[in-house]
C-alpha cells in the first residue's frame, strides 16, 4: 500500500511510518512548524518528507492518509485531508491503523501516566539484544535502538500505549484500539486534565484495557494504591512490582551514581544484580517493571537481561546529558505532566545533591497551560534554586481554559523559588552564561524550549568546560 502521514513529525506518527515501511509498504509524510529532536530525526528516515501541507504532496495511487492529532494540523481543514477526501482515499489515525495492522500479533502494551516511553524502549532494546526480533512502536527516540518503529518477524509486538484521545473528533483513547494480550502498567495518576477533567474519566480507558485482557494474558503492574484498587477488573494473571518490597518483584540495595547498581529480587527469593546508566529512582522502578515482565514471560534469560540493562542508553529528552565538557551538567528532561516534571527534578537532586539546580521550564502541554492545573506550580519546583519560565505556546489556546504567562509566573514566584521570565533564546542564554560554575541545569519541557537544546550545549561547553 501507499500511505501518507500528515503530521509525520509526531513521535507516534513517525514510529508507525517506520513500522509500516518495515512491513513492505510505501510511506511518505508532511508537516509544518517542527522542531528538534523530531525534525532532525524525521529528516534522516529515508522516505519523502515535505515541510508544508499541500495536496501536491499526496502520491499517485494513494491508499491511506494518516492524519495526526495535533491541533496545529488543522484536522478536516488541512488541504491534504480535503484533497484525499475528494479522491476517495481512506483517512484514518495512527492509533486506528496500529490496531488494524497488529491485530494478529502478540501485543504487549506499555501504559501508564508516566514511564511508558522509557519502558517501551527498554523492553524493545532487551529483546533486540537477546536476539528476539520483536516489533515495536515508541513515542520517543532512543540511541540504543535503530528506529522508533520496527515491524519485526517474531510474534511479539511492544506498543507504547497512550491514553490520550485518538483525535479531536474521536474521543476514544488510543489504548482502546491496541488489542493487548499482555500489559505493563507503570502508573495511574490524573493527567491530561483538558480531556479528562476528573480522575474517574482519566481512569476509564485503563479499566477498559484491564477488562479486555484475555485469560491467558499477563498484567505486570506497579504496586501502587491507585492500581491495586482496579487490579480486580482483569481476569489475566497479575504480577506486581515496585522499588520497595512487595508481593512480586522489587529492588534492593540501590546505590546511585554515574552507574547505579541494585539487586533485582523476584518471587521465591530469586535475585539478579543489575546496573544502569539511567538517572533517577523512577528509572530503577522502570527497570524492575520491564525485567519482571520479560522474566515472567520467559522471553529472555537472566544473563542477557543484565547485559542489555547495563548497555541501555535511555531515550532522548529523558534526563540525557547534552553537554560534553561542561563542569556544569546540562540535562534535558521531559516535563509534559506534573509527575514527569517532579521525577526529573528529584532525579537531579538525587544525582547532583550539592549543586544548586536551575530549571528552564516551558509550559508546553495543554495540562500545564490550563487554569485547572495552576496548583501544579505550587510544588513542582521544590528543590530548585531558580526557575526560568518560557512563555506558553498559543496553538490550541482557544480550545481550553488557558492560563496567561503572567499567571504562571506569579503562581511559581509565590512559592518562594526565584522565578525569571525568559522570552527568547538570547534571554535564557544570557542568564545561564552568568552561573558561578557549581550549578546543575535542567531543561524541562515537551516543546522546543526556544531552541536551547540545540544551541546551549556548545555555549556551556565553552564557558564551563574543563
Amino acid at each position: 500500500m501507499r500511505i501518507h502521514f500528515t503530521g509525520i513529525a509526531g513521535a507516534g506518527m513517525s514510529a508507525v511510518a517506520l513500522m509500516l515501511r518495515d512491513a513492505g509498504h510505501e510511506v511518505s509524510g508532511s508537516d509544518e512548524d517542527v522542531f528538534p529532536p523530531m525534525s532532525t530525526y524525521v529528516a534522516g528516515l529515508g522516505f519523502p518528507v515535505v515541510y508544508r501541507f499541500d495536496p501536491a504532496n499526496l502520491p499517485d495511487s494513494l491508499d491511506i492518509l494518516v492524519l495526526g492529532a495535533s491541533a496545529k494540523l488543522g484536522g478536516e481543514q488541512n488541504p491534504e485531508v480535503a484533497a484525499a477526501r475528494a479522491r476517495g482515499v481512506k483517512i484514518t489515525t495512527f492509533a486506528e491503523l496500529v490496531g488494524e495492522v497488529t491485530a494478529e500479533r502478540q501485543n504487549t502494551v506499555v501504559a501508564g501516566s508516566f514511564g511508558k516511553s522509557t519502558c517501551t524502549a527498554l523492553m524493545a532494546h532487551v529483546l533486540k539484544s537477546a536476539g528476539v526480533d520483536a516489533g515495536w512502536m515508541i513515542g520517543a527516540i532512543s540511541p540504543s535502538l535503530p528506529a522508533t518503529g520496527h515491524w519485526g518477524t517474531a510474534p511479539q509486538m511492544v506498543l507504547e500505549g497512550d491514553e490520550y484521545i485518538v483525535s479531536l473528533t474521536d474521543r476514544r483513547s488510543k489504548i482502546d484500539l491496541y488489542n493487548p494480550r499482555d500489559l505493563l502498567l507503570t502508573s495511574l495518576i490524573h493527567d491530561h486534565v483538558n480531556v479528562f477533567p476528573t480522575f474517574a474519566e482519566y481512569e476509564a480507558p485503563f479499566l477498559r484495557m484491564l477488562r479486555g485482557l484475555p485469560k491467558d494474558g499477563l498484567a505486570v503492574m506497579r504496586h501502587h494504591p491507585a492500581i491495586q484498587s482496579v487490579a480486580h477488573e482483569t481476569g489475566a494473571r497479575v504480577v506486581w512490582y515496585d522499588t520497595e518490597p512487595c508481593d512480586g518483584w522489587h529492588a534492593r540495595d540501590v546505590v546511585f551514581g554515574e552507574v547505579s547498581r541494585f539487586a533485582l529480587v523476584g518471587p521465591g527469593g530469586r535475585e539478579l544484580p543489575l546496573t544502569t546508566q539511567l538517572l533517577g529512582a523512577h528509572n530503577i522502578e522502570n527497570i524492575v517493571g520491564v525485567s519482571a515482565y520479560l522474566l515472567e514471560r520467559g522471553l529472555v534469560g537472566e544473563a542477557a537481561l543484565a547485559e542489555a540493562m547495563a548497555s541501555f542508553g535511555g531515550i532522548r529528552r529523558r534526563l540525557d546529558r547534552v553537554t560534553t565538557t561542561s563542569k556544569v551538567p546540562l540535562i534535558e528532561g521531559f516535563g509534559s505532566s506534573y509527575e514527569k516534571a517532579r521525577s526529573a527534578i528529584e532525579a537531579m537532586r538525587l544525582h547532583f545533591p550539592e549543586r544548586p539546580l536551575t530549571v528552564v521550564f516551558e509550559p508546553h502541554t495543554f495540562s500545564w497551560r490550563s487554569k485547572d492545573a495552576l496548583s501544579w506550580y505550587d510544588t513542582v519546583f521544590e528543590g530548585a534554586a531558580q526557575v526560568l519560565v518560557i512563555p506558553p505556546p498559543e496553538h490550541g489556546a482557544a480550545s481550553h481554559h488557558q492560563s496567561t504567562y503572567e499567571e504562571i509566573l506569579a503562581r511559581t514566584a509565590a512559592t518562594g523559588v526565584p522565578t525569571r521570565a525568559v522570552r527568547s533564546n538570547e534571554d535564557a542564554t544570557a542568564v545561564l552564561s552568568g552561573l558561578k560554575g557549581d550549578e546543575a541545569v535542567l531543561l524541562l519541557s515537551s516543546g522546543p524550549l526556544l531552541g536551547l537544546p540545540d544551541t546551549l550545549p556548545a555555549v556551556m561547553d565553552r564557558l564551563y568546560g574543563g
